[in-house]
């Protein structure tokens, strides 16, 4: 299982999925057979994943956080995660890992501050009434958009881990 793709210099690149609710799972799995990376699906129930054994699925107990929490404790430097979770990706960043939200847009050290800003002043907007909606709906160009930045965090990864 662990051809070039996985490995770089003997470690292996791994992918967790912020699994609950995550519209990308099988983009991601597609991606990661591709490069022959491992894939952990973290969330609050089982989920059934296909049939191969590059794919594990941790179910964590209900709770706030827990699923992020355990991510967090997995995740090591240069792997990558899935997640629409902001201050998921940020902690995923300070352990020096990559993150990318299912709409392909990476968190990065540059953008993490503006975006934790950004969902407090949201959160703020809806406690008040003034915004009333949710998100976009998450569209076929999202698809699209994130397999490409998907595979460019791979290569990025890579590189991390030489």
């Amino acid at each position: 299982m662990r051809g070039p793709g996985g490995e770089a210099g003997g470690v292996t690149i791994r992918i967790y999925i912020d699994g609950d609710a995550c519209p990308v799972k099988d983009e991601v799995f597609k991606v990661a057979g591709r490069y022959d990376l491992p894939v952990t699906v973290v969330g609050n129930a089982w989920l059934r994943l296909p049939n191969d054994p590059s794919l594990t699925m941790v179910v964590v107990p209900e709770g706030a956080d827990a699923a992020d929490d355990r991510i967090v404790e997995l995740i090591e430097a240069a792997d990558i995660c899935v997640t629409n979770d902001i201050p998921l990706g940020g902690r995923c960043l300070a352990k020096g890992a990559l993150a990318i939200r299912p709409n392909g847009k990476p968190f990065t050290e540059a953008s993490i501050g503006d975006a934790l800003a950004t969902r407090e002043l949201m959160n703020a907007l809806r406690e008040t009434g003034a915004i009333t909606g949710g998100p976009a709906p998450f569209a076929k160009a999202d698809r699209s958009r994130f397999l490409s930045a998907l595979d460019t965090l791979v290569h990025q990864a890579r590189r991390l881990k030489r």
